[in-house]
C-alpha cells in the first residue's frame, strides 16, 4: 500500500516565492518558506528558485521529493489550463509556455495552475473550514483582482481561466471635470481606476492641487506623487482628513461595484483582501463598503425577506494574509490528486 502524499502550493510573486506543505490531512507543516522568485529572468531560473522552496518544504516535513503527490503553482498573470497568456510582471518567455507541463516533466509531480486572486480565493475558503457556501474574494491592491469559489470549495476559472476580472467592470464614477478615469487595461470607467493603488495616485494629485489642501503635509513634502501615496495609509491611521476622504471614496466606490457582482453571483459571502486587510482603520473603510454596497443592492442581497434579521450578504477581512495563496494552491493540489 503507497504511502499517503503530501501537496505543496506555491505562489509566485513579481519578486518572491511564498510557499507551503500540507500533510495528507490538509494540515499545514512548518510555515512559510521564501526565496526570490526571478521571474525577470525567465522561467527557467525561477524554476530553479522553486527546487530551492520544495527542497526546504520536505526538509521541513521530514520527507523526500517522492512523498510530494501534487504541485499547486499560481502566477501574477492571466493563463489557461498551465498556459500564460500575458505577460504582466514576468519576463517575456513566460508568454505562451505551457508552465504546467514543463514543471511536471523537471519534477516528476503533477502540476495545476492559476492566476494569484483565484488561489487566494481558494486558500481563503480553505482557512474557513465550517464555511460550505460561496466565497467571493475582491483584493484591492496594486490593481485590484478577484476569484471566486463556488460552494464546496470549486474554483470557478471561466472557459479560458479568465474570469473574475472585477477590477475592470464598468463604474457610473465621473472626476471633476465629467471625464472617466484612465485604466491601466486601456479602458475608461473601470472600477480599478478607482479602488487601487494606481488610483490613489492619480486621486492624490488631484486633490492636492485643490485650494482646501494647499496647505496639506504632503504638498510642502519632498518625494514624488508614489512615495507620498504609500504614507497615506499611515495618515489615515492618524485621522489625517485628506486620506481619510480618499480611503471612503474608494471604499464606497468599491462596495457599489460588489452590488453588481453579487447581483450576478450571489456569493452570500465577500471577502476583503489586500492591504487594508491589516490597517488599523478596516473597520472604517469596510463601513464605506458597506455604505456604497448597500446604495446599489437590491434588499433581498442585504435581508432575507422570509427571515428580515438574516443577512443574505455577509461581508468580512480575508485571514490569510501572505500565506493565503500558497495555502489555496496546495489545497487546490490535494483535491486534484490526492
Amino acid at each position: 500500500m503507497s504511502k499517503p502524499k503530501h501537496f505543496v502550493g506555491l505562489d509566485i510573486g513579481g519578486s518572491t516565492i511564498k510557499s507551503v506543505i500540507i500533510d495528507p490531512t490538509g494540515k499545514q507543516v512548518g510555515g512559510i518558506v521564501e526565496v526570490k522568485s526571478l521571474v525577470k529572468n525567465g522561467f527557467e531560473a525561477t524554476f530553479g528558485q522553486l527546487d530551492i522552496a520544495i527542497s526546504e518544504l520536505c526538509e521541513n516535513a521530514g520527507i523526500t521529493v517522492e512523498d510530494i503527490g501534487g504541485i499547486g503553482l499560481d502566477v501574477p498573470a492571466p493563463s489557461s489550463n498551465g498556459v500564460i497568456w500575458g505577460r504582466a510582471n514576468l519576463g517575456q518567455d513566460w508568454v505562451g509556455t505551457d508552465i504546467c507541463t514543463k514543471l511536471r516533466e523537471r519534477t516528476g509531480i503533477p502540476v495545476t495552475m492559476t492566476n494569484d486572486c483565484n488561489a487566494a480565493a481558494v486558500g481563503e475558503y480553505a482557512i474557513r473550514n465550517k464555511h460550505l457556501g460561496g466565497l467571493l474574494l475582491v483584493a484591492p491592491g496594486t490593481g485590484l483582482g478577484g476569484g471566486f469559489v463556488l460552494p464546496g470549495g470549486h474554483l470557478y476559472e471561466g472557459a479560458n481561466g479568465l474570469a473574475l476580472e472585477v477590477g475592470h467592470i464598468s463604474v457610473p464614477f465621473r472626476e471633476d471635470d465629467g471625464s472617466l478615469p484612465n485604466c491601466t487595461c486601456g479602458l475608461t470607467g473601470c472600477m480599478e481606476a478607482w479602488v487601487s493603488l494606481v488610483a490613489l495616485r492619480r486621486r492624490l494629485r488631484i486633490e492636492l492641487g485643490k485650494p482646501e489642501w494647499e496647505f496639506h503635509d504632503l504638498n510642502s513634502a519632498a518625494g514624488t506623487i508614489e512615495e507620498k501615496a504609500f504614507q497615506l495609509r499611515t495618515l489615515a491611521e492618524n485621522g489625517d482628513a485628506l486620506a481619510i476622504s480618499l480611503f471612503k471614496q474608494q471604499g464606497h466606490i468599491l462596495g457599489y461595484g460588489i452590488a453588481d457582482l453579487v447581483r450576478v453571483f450571489d456569493p452570500g459571502l465577500i471577502v476583503l483582501g489586500g492591504g487594508l486587510a491589516e490597517a488599523k482603520f478596516r473597520d472604517q473603510f469596510l463601513d464605506w463598503v458597506k455604505e456604497g454596497f448597500n446604495d446599489r443592492a437590491w434588499s433581498v442581497y442585504r435581508h432575507s425577506p422570509i427571515e428580515p434579521e438574516k443577512s443574505t450578504t455577509d461581508f468580512e477581512w480575508a485571514e490569510g494574509g501572505d500565506a493565503a495563496a500558497s495555502i489555496g494552491m496546495a489545497y487546490t493540489a490535494r483535491e486534484l490528486f490526492a
